[in-house]
């Protein structure tokens, strides 16, 4: 079947197109956040190659610095790929994305060290950071946008659930490697040079997916836009739908926030917190993440059912509530398994938002300002939240006042569960048009 808009033809997906389509844009956005979280996987062992003061905390310290430098290239990023998707089309933007994050990868992968280069050395790890932040501040807008209208309007939360189960596995990914090679490498060997394996691969891997992007299809909903003549923009975008604008910011603001709290931080939590080491920690990360990522196919397939701004605002509203005393209660415990089960049960929360929110921000926004609707906001927010949790959380510990953070988190959860009760219902007014 086939409908008509202009000199526009739309034809009707098959269930192996649309599979297709999918996992097409998953494989990039895997490998995009594989090669951003492989920095804070392994931060542990080389954050004295290029920070070498200070005891260990303050090494972290500045090492998470420049995991928040890279989010400020996010927002830049994002704007500039998201008018390039708009007004060039999907494929084009998720192509040039991956081709960034692929020279960002390869240049950590052979940065010379402090001991080599003095103060030139960190000042290489953030131009390299800053890079890969340009290229994943695109690479959200894009495959959010584009998994979703792929997606078809019945089960559009299960589907656009992979983007971010995709981003889980490459964080997991991340962690697997970090096993891998510190099962199969001596401590000193890891820490003087075996740390730079996961950002080679990484670099080989997005040269992979970059072949694969390039055979992507074009959406209908760009092709449909483009012929009929639908311009977007920057201008056009905040005057004619600054409510949406807002909304986006806001959901982000603590789906960001509760994520990088309760996954990329909650390793140095376990070692510098907690106080299990290093294998430890990251098999307890490792357990979680694996159920998290298993989890978001159900949790999107139920917002295709309840509505998906309930599974949000649901979702925020939790996290609120339990953040403050599961991380008190995993500060002290000295047992793996509890410290695994409470970690589970925080992500098993915000699930709830990581599952559908690709669906919503796009639903939300009509397709000629979409991928620039969805991303600039989104990167706004992961920049100012998601971008500075690290940060944040060590700041607080370096003070002894480390469970401001915990308050911190619940605040920023609860405010963005009222914009979610607030904002309209998705499955039923979406913007996206039926293919």
């Amino acid at each position: 079947m086939s409908t008509e808009t202009g000199a526009f033809k739309a034809s009707s997906m098959t269930p192996l197109q649309r599979i297709n389509a999918i996992l097409g844009g998953s494989a990039g956005n895997m490998v995009e956040w594989y090669d951003w979280f492989a920095y804070s996987s392994f931060s542990l062992y080389f954050a004295k190659h290029f920070f070498p003061a200070g005891d260990s905390t303050a090494q972290l310290l500045q090492a998470a610095a420049v995991f928040a430098v890279g989010f400020l290239a996010r927002p830049i990023g994002a704007w500039l790929m998201g008018l390039y998707a708009d007004w060039a089309g999907l494929r084009a933007a998720l192509t040039a994305s991956v081709s960034l994050m692929s020279v960002g990868s390869f240049a950590i992968a052979i940065l010379p060290t402090y001991s080599q280069i003095g103060q030139f050395a960190a000042i290489g790890l953030v131009l390299a950071r800053l890079v890969q932040g340009l290229s994943l501040g695109g690479e959200y807008g894009a495959s959010a946008t584009y998994m979703s209208e792929m997606a078809g309007s019945k089960h559009r939360g299960f589907w656009s659930s992979f983007q971010y189960l995709t981003l889980i596995a490459g964080q997991l990914t991340a962690l697997a490697v970090l096993i891998v090679l510190q099962k199969t490498m001596s401590v000193e060997a890891l820490e003087s040079w075996g740390w730079r394996i996961p950002f080679a691969i990484g670099g080989l891997l997005a040269i992979v997916v970059f072949w694969i992007r390039s055979g992507l299809h074009e959406s209908n909903e760009y092709l449909r836009a483009k012929a009929a003549g639908e311009k977007g923009g920057t201008l056009r975008l905040l005057r004619e739908h600054p409510t949406e604008f807002m909304a986006i910011l806001g959901l982000t603001a603590a789906g960001s926030l509760s994520f990088y709290a309760y996954t990329t931080y909650m390793q140095k939590f376990l070692v510098n917190t907690t106080g299990f080491t290093k294998d430890t920690a990251t098999a307890i990360s490792a357990g979680a993440l694996v159920l998290y990522m298993f989890i978001q196919p159900l949790s999107g397939w139920i917002s295709d059912y309840v509505g998906r701004k309930y599974m949000i605002a649901i979702s925020f509203t939790l996290g609120a509530i339990l953040t403050y005393p599961i991380m008190s209660m995993i500060a002290v415990t000295d047992s793996p398994f509890i410290a695994f089960v409470l970690m589970t049960t925080l992500v098993l929360v915000v699930s709830g938002y990581s599952a559908c929110n690709a669906a919503v921000k796009a639903e939300l926004l009509p397709a000629h300002v979409r991928a620039l609707g969805v991303a600039l906001p989104y990167a706004l927010a992961n920049t100012i939240f998601g971008g500075t949790a690290e940060y944040v959380a060590l700041k607080f510990k370096d003070e002894g006042l480390e469970s401001g953070f915990y308050i911190y988190v619940s605040v920023v959860m609860a405010i963005s569960a009222v914009i979610a009760f607030r904002m309209r219902n998705t499955n039923v007014t979406s913007l996206i048009r039926d293919d």
